[in-house]
């Protein structure tokens, strides 16, 4: 079996711009539970599902209209045997115009078949980019994992990575 990135695209009538800016809001399309900048180059920001998923992201590329990149920097799964199988993966969102439309290609490089979580993920994946960020984008509502309490998660996991 080849070892490929898993990739995902959506076709929008919107602008580049409003495309990139939906990317930028996380809080409105991945998660509520996000903490730190998203939008800043070079800054990390902190994302959790429960006590299931912890990630520490950095934000690596910025360019309006075009690209976000992100960095997986920490990370953590508590349903397979290498919780850290994210590390060193990049999360890359590409913009561009093609005719009246705007198509965004998302792929996490590094996130391949070879991985315990691939179904998992490439099944959130898929989720958060053409149903969630695609309705952030299209209808200015997204459908993101909510705010939760604060016991529902790793917490000295969390608090070892967050941001200083």
């Amino acid at each position: 079996m080849e070892k490929t990135d898993f990739t995902t695209s959506i076709e929008v009538d919107n602008s580049p711009k409003e495309v990139y800016e939906a990317i930028n809001n996380v809080c409105d399309w991945w998660s509520e539970q996000i903490e730190g900048p998203t939008d800043q180059l070079n800054k990390e920001w902190f994302y959790h599902y429960k006590d299931i998923h912890l990630c520490k992201m950095k934000v690596i590329a910025l360019e309006p209209g075009k690209r976000v990149v992100w960095e997986v920097m920490e990370n953590s799964f508590n349903f397979i045997k290498d919780p850290a199988e994210w590390v060193g993966n990049r999360l890359i969102f590409e913009i561009q115009k093609q005719g009246n439309k705007t198509k965004l290609t998302f792929t996490q490089e590094g996130l391949t078949s070879f991985y315990e979580c691939y179904d998992i993920c490439q099944e959130a994946w898929t989720n958060y980019i053409q149903n969630s960020l695609y309705k952030l984008i299209t209808i200015g509502k997204g459908e993101p994992n909510p705010k939760e309490e604060e016991d529902g998660y790793n917490k000295e996991l969390a608090d070892k990575w967050k941001l200083g």
